[in-house]
């Protein structure tokens, strides 16, 4: 197998990268804190990595098949979307 399919970043890849980074890291943290619900909610949280991992071998399966241009295209169409739809959301929940 090829390794360029690995360092062509994407950007669900750096954002899988940035998020399962930054809840391995938090997760950490709470695990080893003193109180009980912090410690659960670090256990709750390794939950996600599974989902993080399964976006990162997708990501990498489309970059494989199309090109990294495609696909990049694709995801800046579904973040777009994404943060259309909050900002929807946001505004109408200010002007209830």
């Amino acid at each position: 197998m090829n390794s360029k399919y690995f360092i062509q970043p994407t950007v669900f890849f750096v954002s899988c990268i940035i998020a399962f980074v930054g809840i391995s890291i938090s997760s950490l943290i709470l695990i080893n804190s003193n109180g009980m619900d912090q410690r659960l909610q670090g256990w709750v949280n390794l939950l996600w990595l599974p989902a993080i991992i399964l976006v990162l071998i997708i990501d990498r399966l489309l970059v494989k098949k199309f090109d990294v241009k495609k696909v990049n295209e694709v995801q800046l169409y579904v973040l777009g979307t994404a943060i259309v739809l909050f900002l929807i959301n946001w505004l109408r929940l200010e002007l209830q």
